[in-house]
């Protein structure tokens, strides 16, 4: 449609925060491409930066068969969250290496060259620290990672597997700046998406105020009329027009409200994500992750 927003993103954005991340961490990176890469494109992404990483990172196993991924890359694909009807010589063929984290599982996918997922403290998918010797007994792994939101669970983590297990992991986005967290690898997911990701919309419609407008019954001086709402994941929030940072004062369903200048006419870009408003911002605005407030910005 003519006057929809528009997504665009730069896979030489991501490749060079690729580049940037294994350049600073010094150890392998895990390239995390759940959700279609943070809704950038699985296979697009993929092809971007397979050279830069060691391997891939998804939470369900379908994400890596359905995407093909491993038409584009020979490399290892971690898949945090497999279900117990998936086939084994499937996950097999596309290379994708199941966690683990009971023995029901272990004696599932012990044929796919699982990996053994320990928790520190998020409480989901991964093995309690009350069962990791057995789990370690049963089966010689190669590869064990937590999920890890704090210091303190990474150095629990290499205390409860102390030097038994070659390859541990446990930093994402948020950890990789503390040396000490970085182990044998990094699983960036949000650093590899930052800056990478525009998303513009045209006004179509410019009012000079005169009293209550809108639903809320807002009042401006000046408003426009962008054709993005709720049903595309929108909220109130920053935006920029013509280089200067305005706001989205309300949103209905499939438009919303900007506060708009004198000189700012139809037809002008609104940024509702890039250069001047980064995605930090947005997700200020909304009381959410940068996580969420890209998910949703990349999806229209």
């Amino acid at each position: 449609m003519k006057n929809a927003a528009r997504i665009t993103v730069d896979l030489e954005a991501i490749r060079s925060n690729a580049l940037a991340i294994r350049e600073r961490v010094g150890v392998d990176v895990i390239g995390v491409v759940k959700a279609d890469a943070y809704g950038c494109g699985l296979r697009q992404v993929v092809e971007a930066i397979d050279e830069v990483v060691s391997g891939w990172y998804v939470l369900h196993p379908r994400e890596a068969i359905e995407g093909r991924l491993s038409d584009v890359s020979s490399k290892p694909v971690l898949a945090g969250a497999p279900v117990f009807d998936e086939n084994v010589d499937e996950l097999i063929r596309h290379r994708i290496r199941p966690a683990v984290w009971n023995l029901e599982m272990l004696r599932r996918f012990a044929r796919a060259d699982p990996v053994l997922a320990i928790d520190t403290g998020m409480q989901r998918f991964a093995c309690p620290a009350s069962e990791l010797e057995s789990l370690m007994s049963a089966h010689r792994f190669d590869e064990a990672f937590t999920h890890a939101a704090r210091r303190e669970q990474v150095e629990l983590f290499r205390q409860l597997v102390g030097d038994r297990i070659r390859r541990l992991h446990a930093s994402g986005s948020a950890l990789m700046g503390d040396p000490t967290c970085r182990l044998n690898a990094v699983r960036p997911g949000i650093a590899l998406y930052r800056n990478a990701v525009r998303v513009t919309a045209p006004l179509v419609e410019v009012n000079d105020g005169s009293g209550p407008a809108g639903y809320s019954g807002f009042e401006s001086a000046r408003h426009g009329v962008i054709l993005c709402g709720f049903s595309h994941g929108l909220r109130a929030g920053p935006c920029s027009i013509n280089g200067r940072l305005q706001r989205i004062i309300e949103v209905g369903m499939q438009s919303a409200y900007v506060t708009l200048e004198s000189h700012d006419h139809v037809g002008d870009e609104v940024e509702l994500l890039g250069n001047d408003v980064p995605l930090e911002s947005i997700a200020r605005a909304w009381g959410a992750t940068e996580h969420e407030a890209l998910l949703a910005m990349n999806r229209w």
